[in-house]
């Protein structure tokens, strides 16, 4: 009896109840951790109210009346739009102020469309924060994990959490990865998203079966998040219209006006479109032109040294097999210091990293050695029965961020800054620059209460700063659900509706209601511009009259992404948008002969050979379709009669195009047929059929036939006349049998010859690469926190 008391005592009980307590609370937390995902409405199963955003041509009279109308002049001329210049239109506009952008090419158009896809606060940059004792890298991680939740909340449809994996090849990694990790987790605190957990081998491999084995001890997995970063522009863009602003692409401004006290007033503005120019009024200008803010600064002051050092960020996409739907992989330590992220993306798989200095260009192309070397990092992680092939490169881009040093700082460039720079010159120009898409809001936030300051505006403003809780357009009335109703109303395919309620929210229902019926028994609605991807004509027509897409490249690049994953369809698609916007905005022969050649020079910085082949025009109205049967039937004869084609653009032979295949049709069995004719039997097989004297001639033939191999140093003459391949050099040769592991070898199969084969038109066709003995880079404490 006295030992029952002295455990049931009131300090043993008290001790249970603070356990039970705490095992309450903790399961509570548990329970209700995780991604806060909207709650689903009656209202999602309904399209919205409608809305549609006023013309291009309107904005246009908007921004010519304000120099003729003094009660017209707007309180902020924003020059940029990107995802910094649009969010500072966002916040501007929903404070009360009167304002107006301008983007020289389209929004998004630069640094904005060719983002790594996520929104992370940075893990790499912790690392960093910990290993120095580094506390502005630890404010930055900070800021950008507060940051993270927002941009889920305000754009629930466009953002989405994201599991990477860290795999790990030495056991000590582990506990140093999870601790990591787990401070990462720490830092986000209620606004965590997930927590990161170990995994072992086997789950390791069982969610990424692609991952090499070899060495693998387990691996890492932590949540960050990812987004169609163009759309995003386009939805912060859109939700600024609807809130007052007035924006217009393809608007240059060609020079900057000062009043008497040498303050900017004003601006001159070019339409690129139709070359014509007018004066804007504004009481303040702000620069958010990215990589290209130096060229705003010269003309505000004619004296100014460039303060910006752009970073290129290099992106190939992958096909979907590199990597699974729903999980990415982070490789932190590669050949060369850098990080490479490893993603699947609207589909297909995107690889590439960030942060080496670049040259400052309009329409940058990612490098050939640059995409080689994405493809090695990408094999070392890979399986060995996984052929990283060059032909599965679907697209390539570089994209430019602005790395900035303080123009009020001293020592010019050397002081690189680590997240962005507000910076007033004494002729007011307001200059916004660098950061990441992560923290745009932030910045956008701290932009406009600098120019509220600077410009005299606080009799202006409404309200505060209230972008923490402004859902951009298209999220009122859209859930995970949504597309179910899409199907039911419009008839659509599973993948259409879902890709449609994913990168439009509710808008979605706006841009079903411009599609036309397929003809079809199913689906009803939604004809396709490629029957591989999800996009539809509708989106064509629902980006001109409601997105403000004025080009082909806008919408094959920036309102659809088909430009960024698959640059070859791209541009066999584009002669079907240029004839759906032909009819929407009235294009002539002649401008819709340029839009094709404009969207070919746009996608050779995509990927595309400058010498691939031109689609041709889609024929338009009686005439055209009569000239175009009578030239198909002309060079029809031309070609039956052996005339030849004369040059003409319709006879250009195609350029050096990667295949997703090794082989073309056919090329195969030629070789096998190659392969026969060259091969002789194996010594060992040879030998074992003629001391074997019971051996039947059948069984003889049987072995020859089976055990068939080609030596090795006969290779290249056998493959010398053979088309395709002739004029291959010794050292293509030398590098695919060391690649393939055959260096050693004497002699190869025919499963072998073939083998090789395919390796060698991948070598041999390959574009080439610079004498690069260095690859430099910026390093971590420079970069602000990648794209």
């Amino acid at each position: 009896m006295s030992a029952i008391r002295r455990v049931l005592n009131r300090r043993t009980l008290a001790y249970a109840a603070l356990a039970t307590g705490a095992g309450a609370g903790g399961g509570y937390y548990y329970l209700n951790s995780g991604p806060a995902y909207p709650p689903s409405t009656l209202q999602s199963r309904r399209p919205p109210p409608p809305w549609t955003p006023p013309s291009r041509e309107a904005m246009l009279e908007q921004l010519r009346a304000s120099a003729l109308d003094p009660n017209a002049e707007f309180d902020l001329l924003i020059v940029g739009g990107g995802a910094t210049g649009a969010g500072v239109a966002v916040d501007a506009a929903t404070r009360g102020l009167r304002v107006a952008l301008v983007e020289r090419d389209d929004f998004s158009a630069g640094t904005s469309s060719k983002s790594t896809k996520l929104v992370h606060g940075g893990v790499r940059y912790l690392q960093k924060a910990v290993l120095e004792l580094d506390y502005e890298q630890y404010k930055l991680v900070r800021e950008a994990l507060h940051e993270r939740r927002i941009f889920l909340h305000t754009a629930p449809y466009l953002s989405h959490m994201l599991p990477i994996m860290l795999p790990i090849y030495k056991y000590w990694q582990v506990p140093y990865y999870w601790m990591g990790c787990k401070m990462y987790d720490v830092l986000a605190g209620k606004e965590n998203m997930e927590s990161s957990y170990v995994m072992s081998k086997g789950k390791a491999l069982e969610t990424f079966p692609m991952l090499k084995s070899n060495g693998l001890v387990g691996a890492i997995v932590y949540y960050d998040g990812q987004h169609n970063d163009s759309r995003m522009n386009v939805a912060l863009i859109m939700t600024a219209v609807k809130h007052g602003a007035i924006v217009a692409n393809h608007c240059e401004v060609t020079d900057l006006h000062k009043n008497s006290e040498g303050k900017l007033d004003g601006a001159r503005v070019k339409d690129a479109l139709t070359g014509k120019e007018w004066n804007v009024k504004a009481k303040g200008i702000i620069n958010a032109t990215g990589p290209f803010s130096d060229t705003l600064l010269t003309l505000d002051n004619p004296a100014h040294k460039p303060v910006v050092q752009p970073s290129a960020g290099i992106h190939i996409t992958l096909p979907n097999y590199y990597a699974p739907r729903t999980m990415g992989l982070l490789d932190p330590a590669t050949s060369d210091g850098r990080v490479i992220f490893f993603l699947p993306w609207q589909g297909n798989t995107i690889a590439g990293t960030t942060d080496s200095p670049a040259p400052l260009e309009a329409a940058p192309r990612a490098g050939e050695d640059d995409i080689r070397w994405v493809l090695e990092e990408v094999r070392r992680y890979l399986a060995p029965d996984i052929t990283v092939r060059r032909g599965d490169v679907l697209s390539a881009w570089s994209g430019l961020r602005p790395l900035v040093s303080d123009p009020a700082a001293q020592g010019g460039t050397a002081g690189l800054v680590r997240n962005h720079v507000v910076h007033l010159s004494p002729g007011g120009l307001l200059t916004i620059a660098g950061g990441k898409w992560t923290t745009y809001r932030a910045m956008a936030e701290e932009t406009v209460d600098a120019a509220v300051k600077a410009f005299g505006l606080e009799s202006r403003v409404k309200n505060g700063c209230v972008t923490e809780d402004v859902r951009l357009v298209g999220s009122d009335a859209w859930s995970r659900n949504m597309f179910i109703g899409l199907i039911q109303r419009f008839g659509l395919e599973t993948d259409v509706a879902k890709y449609l309620s994913d990168n439009y929210g509710d808008r979605a229902w706006t841009v079903c209601s411009l599609s036309h019926p397929t003809g079809e028994a199913w689906p009803l609605h939604g004809i396709r511009l490629n029957r591989n991807y999800p996009y539809i004509e509708a989106e064509v027509r629902y980006a001109v009259r409601h997105e403000y897409a004025q080009t082909a490249v806008d919408v094959l690049a920036r309102r659809t992404r088909l430009a960024f994953l698959n640059s070859r369809t791209a541009l066999a698609a584009a002669p079907r948008v240029v004839d759906i916007m032909a009819s929407e905005l009235g294009w002539s022969r002649a401008r819709r002969a340029a839009e094709l050649r404009a969207v070919h020079t746009f996608l050779c910085s995509m990927g595309i050979p400058a010498d691939a082949p031109l689609p041709a025009l889609l024929p338009r109205g009686a005439l055209e379709h009569a000239w175009d049967g009578a030239w198909r039937l002309g060079t029809g004869a031309l070609a039956l009669v052996g005339l030849g084609t004369g040059g003409g653009a319709w006879a250009r032979g195609p350029g050096v195009m990667y295949s997703r295949a090794r082989y073309d049709a056919g090329e195969v069995e030629a070789l096998r047929e190659l392969f026969a004719r060259h091969a002789h039997v194996a010594p060992e097989a040879a030998g074992g059929a003629a001391s074997d004297e019971k051996a039947t001639a059948a069984a003889a033939t049987a072995v020859e036939e089976q055990e068939k191999v080609i030596r090795k140093e006969e290779l290249r003459d056998v493959l010398g006349g053979f088309p395709g391949y002739e004029g291959i050099p010794p050292a293509d040769y030398e590098y695919v049998l060391e690649e393939a592991g055959f260096a050693q070898r004497r002699d190869l199969d025919l499963d072998e010859f073939i083998e090789i084969c395919g390796s060698l038109k991948e070598v041999a066709f390959a574009p080439p690469v610079s004498n690069k003995v260095e690859r430099k880079r910026i390093p971590v404490e420079k970069s602000g926190g990648g794209v």
